[in-house]
């Protein structure tokens, strides 16, 4: 089918629909890797995960634990990346886990990850807002309250996904260099002045050592919480050039490409401080860990600069966040999940080729989100961002097992011709357990992840709230099968012709 790559054509799906969709060849293979990367938030994982890890979690066993996590998850990437090779589909895990374990599986999975995204930005919101207003508080006296910023970030967010993804990929691009660059330059100049006041030693990479210290389970949890988000390359695959290649690529670069980096940097930052300081500076002072090895290594005007890439680093987060939120919603919608979606969040934009209605959507939930947790009194960081956080990676991380053991059904029952024992097979079988193992560790850790909030009625319905969303969705996939059975066979199913299932 010849597609005009200045608008978004109507086009048919396998079932003969037609659905709206997404501007074709918007995005090559680094703009995948940078929508992708933007999710992980390099400086928000680093400066607000690694201090957390080594104060409460396994101390200066930290980047060992960020080792371990990137070998499971490229361990879950490979069997991930096979199916993207077949399957083309916005709808990324929803799509997959609806062909390799079936429709109802695949619509409750399809609304957890939905909603998982949909509860990112309003909590990537709460980061930003109180980064923002401390920042501007600290370096120039000004108060500004921090509604203002978030009301800020809304709008910078819905903007970007009516244009389409091709302006939110400019925005990553210069947001993710500049907070990447920072971030190298302290690392750099640690390991040119000898590693710090100790010299450079192996043991924080030693991964024995992820599994030692305070509570090794809750280290490894926010080693995994550092990555979320990375598998979203598949929902671009729609609008990128030749996504069978791009996104197997794009997915690889993501998760080893900012392993490496996690692993580097943490490493460099205890190094930096000193292995024999390092817990002390990160009870006390949580940003010092960072902070003091930037100005000691490479000047004070570094970290004032730190300080507000910090700022624009979960900028890029919550706008990848609402890009993702909106590309969900509208894989759901242009299927007619709910018929009155199909013509609403299942639309795309004649000019801009963006889910421009869905992305309304989800700037509006967010405000309804952001204004609940501020009449309850909830601080943007510690209440918003943390709960809010706690409650999307659960959903978040159930779907990933789940994809896992998706892939196994997939290629015994799709593609046996091309099944193999490893990608297909062993990879997705130790990634689906270690996913499990993960969700395990989140919630035998919940009340400790969530430091002030561990009393909060919203972490503590966070599991059932994560068990209601797929419940919804089992129960409603088999309304449909009982009583609009064409409705029933379109669930996960949509993906266009020139990307179809293969």
């Amino acid at each position: 089918m010849a597609v005009d790559e200045g608008v978004a054509p109507a086009a048919r799906t396998d079932e003969g629909g037609t659905v709206h969709r997404l501007k074709p060849n918007a995005v090559g293979l680094l703009g995948v890797v940078f929508m992708a990367v933007a999710t992980a938030a390099p400086i928000t994982a680093m400066t607000g995960n690694v201090p957390f890890m080594v104060s409460a979690g396994n101390g200066i066993g930290a980047p060992a634990s960020y080792l371990v996590a990137m070998v499971v998850l490229a361990i879950f990437s490979v069997g991930f990346t096979s199916m993207a090779k077949h399957i083309t589909s916005t709808g990324a895990f929803y799509g997959f886990i609806s062909y390799g374990l079936g429709r109802t599986v695949g619509l409750a999975s399809g609304l957890l990850a939905t909603f998982a995204y949909v509860v990112f930005e309003p909590a990537l919101i709460g980061i930003f807002s109180s980064f923002a207003t401390g920042t501007l508080r600290d370096q120039t006296g000004v108060h500004i309250p921090w509604w203002a910023f978030a009301a800020l970030m809304l709008a910078v967010n819905a903007v970007g996904t009516w244009f389409g993804v091709s302006v939110a990929e400019k925005l990553l691009v210069v947001l993710l260099a500049t907070e990447v660059t920072v971030l190298a330059a302290m690392a750099v100049s640690v390991a040119f002045h000898g590693g710090g006041p100790d010299g450079f030693n192996l043991d924080p990479v030693n991964p024995v050592n992820a599994f030692k210290g305070t509570s090794a389970g809750l280290g490894l949890f926010f080693a995994f919480w550092s990555w979320v988000g990375f598998e979203s390359t598949a929902m671009y695959g729609e609008e990128s050039r030749n996504p069978k290649k791009i996104i197997p690529k794009a997915t690889m670069i993501s998760v080893l490409g900012v392993g490496v980096f996690y692993v580097l940097v943490s490493w460099m930052a205890i190094s930096g401080t000193g292995e024999a300081d390092a817990v002390k500076v990160a009870t006390d002072n949580p940003f010092g860990l960072f902070f003091g090895p930037t100005e000691r290594y490479v000047g004070h005007w570094a970290v004032d600069v730190m300080q507000w890439l910090m700022i624009t680093g979960s900028l890029a987060c919550g706008m990848a966040f609402h890009n993702c939120a909106a590309r969900y919603m509208y894989a759901l919608g242009r299927e007619g999940v709910l018929p009155s979606l199909k013509n609403t969040v299942g639309r795309t934009h004649p000019r801009h080729g963006s889910p421009h209605v869905a992305g309304l959507v989800q700037t509006v939930v967010t405000a309804v989100l952001l204004v609940a947790f501020w009449a309850a009194g909830k601080d943007p960081y510690s209440g918003t961002y943390v709960l809010l956080a706690i409650l999307g990676t659960m959903a978040i991380l159930i779907v990933q097992a789940v994809c896992s053991f998706a892939v196994l059904a997939y290629f015994r029952t799709h593609h046996p011709e091309t099944r193999h024992w490893f990608r297909t097979l062993t990879a997705p079988l130790v990634g689906g357990v270690a996913m499990l193992a993960v969700v395990a560790l989140l919630v035998s850790n919940m009340s400790a992840a969530a430091g002030s909030e561990s009393g909060s009625l919203v972490l503590k319905a966070t599991p059932w709230l994560v068990a209601a969303v797929a419940a919804l969705g089992i129960g409603y996939a088999q309304y449909l099968k009982r009583r609009s059975p064409e409705r029933y066979l379109l669930l996960g199913r949509t993906v266009l012709e020139e990307t179809k299932e293969r």
